[in-house]
């Protein structure tokens, strides 16, 4: 393993011991990778994936557009998916990701759609 797979992976699991999601307040989970981006509602209670988006849905993929412009779309989607369930609020896990970029244009797309954290 590189150093820098390490360095994340240590953050990663430095972010996990303090953000746990449940039913009501689940945790969004963001994995990048080099060409999409996808994010998760986990409740980790019952280790269940409520809902999730990225950036190979056919919506999105259909999108014109740089890959922060469907960051954007894809806290969008997830947030009007999670709506649909019920739920508002949330805690975010940026991955052991810097909060810039993609990742931060996700959060941005997300609260804009109406999902709090």
């Amino acid at each position: 393993m590189s150093t820098k797979v390490n360095r994340r992976q240590k953050i990663r699991y430095r972010i996990r011991k303090k953000a746990v999601g449940s039913a009501q307040k689940p945790r969004l989970s963001v994995f990048r990778s080099n060409s999409d981006i996808y994010v998760q509602l986990i409740d980790d209670a019952s280790g269940v994936t409520l809902a999730a988006a990225s950036s190979r849905d056919k919506d999105i993929k259909a999108q014109k557009g740089t890959k922060s412009e469907k960051s954007k779309l894809v806290g969008a989607a997830l947030a009007t998916k999670a709506k649909n369930l019920g739920i508002t609020t949330c805690i975010f896990d940026r991955g052991g990701y810097l909060y810039h970029g993609r990742v931060k244009s996700v959060a941005d797309g997300a609260r804009e759609a109406g999902l709090q954290f």
